[in-house]
Order: C-alpha cells, then sequence, then structure tokens
C-alpha cells in the first residue's frame, strides 16, 4: 500500500504543478489617492452605486482603440476586476479618504443617504497610434428624498503615455483616471 502512495502521489503533485504553468496574464489595478480642496459635508451621506459602461469596457479587458472605429485588448494584461466594480471601489476610496463627508457607501450597506453619486464609464482606453490615454466619466448627483438631479458634469482627462509597454500604458490610464476622480470629488463636494 505504501508503494502505491509512494508513486501516485508524485504522479499527482506533477499534474497539478502542469496546470499551474500556462501562461497568465499581468493583473493590474487602480489609485484613488485624492487630496480634495472642496468644503466638508459631514451632514451628508452618499452612495456610490456601479457605473454604468458599454460591454467592451465593462469587463476585465483594458481598452486599445487601434483607429476611430475599432478596439481591442491590451495582450497578456487584464484589470484586477471588471472596471466598473474597481472604478466604484476607487471613488468610494477617494471619498471616505477626504473625510469630509458624514457617511460613505456602496448598495445593500444599509445607509440612510442624502445623494446618489451615479456615473457612466464613456472612454477609459489607451490610443494606440497616438500614445495617449483618455478617461471620461459622466457623473450625476440625484437627490435620493426627492428623485432628483441636482447637479451633472462629464470629467475627461487625456493624458500622453511615456513608452509602448503595458506598464506604460497603464499608469497612463492610471494617471488620467486619478485626475478624474480628483475633479469628481471635488465637484460633488461643492455641488453638494
Amino acid at each position: 500500500m505504501y508503494r502505491k502512495a509512494a508513486i501516485v502521489l508524485p504522479l499527482f503533485a506533477a499534474l497539478l504543478s502542469g496546470c499551474g504553468s500556462a501562461a497568465v496574464n499581468d493583473t493590474y489595478d487602480l489609485t484613488a489617492s485624492v487630496k480634495a480642496s472642496g468644503p466638508s459635508m459631514k451632514r451628508r451621506q452618499i452612495l456610490i452605486p456601479q457605473p454604468t459602461a458599454l460591454q467592451p469596457l465593462d469587463s476585465n479587458q483594458i481598452v486599445i482603440r487601434v483607429s476611430p472605429r475599432e478596439i481591442q485588448y491590451l495582450s497578456k494584461s487584464q484589470w484586477s476586476d471588471k472596471l466598473s466594480r474597481i472604478v466604484q471601489s476607487k471613488l468610494v476610496e477617494a471619498f471616505e479618504n477626504t473625510g469630509k463627508l458624514g457617511g460613505v457607501g456602496v448598495p445593500g450597506q444599509g445607509l440612510a443617504i442624502d445623494y446618489q453619486i451615479v456615473t457612466d464609464i464613456r472612454a477609459f482606453e489607451i490610443d494606440a497610434a497616438a500614445k495617449y490615454a483618455t478617461v471620461e466619466i459622466s457623473v450625476k448627483i440625484l437627490n435620493d428624498r426627492a428623485g432628483t438631479i441636482k447637479a451633472q458634469s462629464v470629467f475627461r482627462k487625456v493624458v500622453p503615455v511615456g513608452g509602448g509597454g503595458n506598464a506604460d500604458f497603464i499608469k497612463g490610464l492610471d494617471t488620467a483616471f486619478a485626475g478624474v476622480t480628483a475633479e469628481i470629488v471635488d465637484w460633488t463636494l461643492r455641488s453638494l
């Protein structure tokens, strides 16, 4: 019996190690370190629902625009989650890090909210020919009690990409997203 285990266990281990040797995509995340200069709104609580986006953007694939009408995905790279979930998480983090609100949450957390920050990701891509990163997000501040739009705006950043590698592309997207996030947080605090 011990002889069979001595043969079967190494064979089983070899099979398992072969499963993990397949090429894996590099996985990237975004940052959300924002210093807001907007006013403090400690009596306000906001909800950040998951952003909407067209299907090519709302995945873990990183979009590369190769022509005005054609997109592809960055090879051997992916986001750490669906882009809409990452953007939602980073917006929550950015608002919380300001310390200027009474509460920030996502649906299902049971907050008695005053406003929803409703977002739509319109662009989150690299232009392969021009070598720049573009992030564009539409934002509406919805008065949750009255069901009316208090304010709305579109935020867009275009950032040159410093090189031709995947890490350079991601750095450009991260820089553009950080700029858009800072503008969204400041504008929201001033609009509440």
